[in-house]
């Protein structure tokens, strides 16, 4: 009888673990039930649909046609660069930009089999059935500027110029120093060091560590610079969308975000060549020196490591570093105008 008794509550405790373990199924838009389709979307070579929004002048007459990628909890609503430029300034130097919704965030369906490359190939696609012509602008801020590094490495025929702000850095891409990538890892608050370690070695978990109450899972930390952003609602414009950006659940959006970002990748960034030899462009990279989040010991590295990068470092600059009046408009002439 103990033995049957034990054997029962093993398998129900198996069987729990096992349901815990496994997130629910995305509450998919235009789906019975999900969120209505409000945004004009694309179809892609799979039949997924991918949310875009545009904004700047119209593309039919723009000088510099840009892509700008969002981060964790964010959607095509928060295209800082767009909506931190003066509507004077956009026009003056002839943008247009386009912001799209991430697989599984805001409007886009979810991608369970996305991968670095695939991604890449949305954000193609995007600027092929937009006709943004044979070559575009991109930029990427925090985990979208890790997306960067993907476009750079899969499709970089078809950039202009890119610009990576505050670029989330995989504390695992084999390339980085043996002993500064564990530093600048443990740099980081525990519990955020425990949620990229089970994203990496354990994706499986990921869903469950990041819903259980037993630890603790996240913990902000920004600079003074940030706190001032906040302070003085730079960036409370994000807020009143950040639903919005988790809306299907946050196991497609949020949590696939941190099993791709911080995986194993099928490349090495510092392996990268680069894309403007023949300098018909740039890459542009953006860090603030008191970034809580990103640690500027690493992205100094990649730019001494791969020299065709021009690196911008901003002293006393945090994680919101787009944010401060101005900064989004230098980031932004540096990008497109040649000194």
């Amino acid at each position: 009888m103990f033995k049957r008794i034990t054997f029962i509550l093993l398998v129900g405790l198996l069987a729990w673990a096992y349901q815990a373990t496994r997130p629910p199924p995305p509450n998919i838009c235009g789906s019975p039930g999900g969120p209505p389709v409000t945004a004009p979307r694309i179809r892609l070579r799979d039949g997924r649909f991918l949310a875009y929004k545009e904004h700047g002048i119209p593309k039919q007459v723009a000088k510099y046609k840009i892509i700008f990628v969002h981060p964790f909890f964010s959607s095509r609503h928060d295209p800082i660069i767009a909506t931190a430029v003066s509507p004077e300034v956009i026009e003056d130097l002839g943008v247009y930009i386009v912001s799209f919704d991430r697989p599984g965030y805001g409007e886009s369906d979810p991608d369970p089999k996305r991968t670095t490359k695939s991604l890449a190939l949305d954000i193609e696609e995007l600027g092929d059935q937009l006709e943004l012509g044979s070559k575009f602008y991109m930029i990427g801020y925090s985990m979208g500027g890790q997306v960067i590094w993907k476009c750079l490495q899969y499709i970089p025929h078809r950039l202009a110029g890119v610009a990576l702000i505050a670029p989330v850095i995989n504390y695992w891409w084999p390339g980085l120093p043996a002993n500064l990538s564990p530093y600048a890892y443990k740099k980081q608050a525990p519990q955020d060091q425990w949620a990229l370690r089970v994203a990496h070695y354990m994706p499986w978990l990921t869903y469950w560590w990041n819903t259980q109450k037993f630890f603790p899972k996240h913990r902000v930390m920004l600079s003074r610079q940030d706190w001032e952003a906040i302070k003085n609602a730079k960036v409370s414009g994000r807020e009143k969308h950040k639903e919005h950006a988790t809306q299907q659940g946050e196991a497609e959006s949020i949590f696939r975000d941190m099993v791709v970002g911080f995986g194993s990748w099928e490349f090495d960034p510092m392996d990268l060549q680069n894309p403007f030899a023949s300098n018909e462009g740039s890459v542009h990279l953006w860090q603030g020196d008191e970034d809580k989040l990103v640690p500027v010991e690493l992205q100094r590295y990649i730019a001494e490591k791969l020299p065709w990068i021009h690196y911008h470092e901003v002293p006393g600059g945090g994680h919101l570093l787009p944010a401060p009046d101005g900064m989004s408009e230098v980031i932004l002439r540096a990008l497109l105008i040649k000194e």
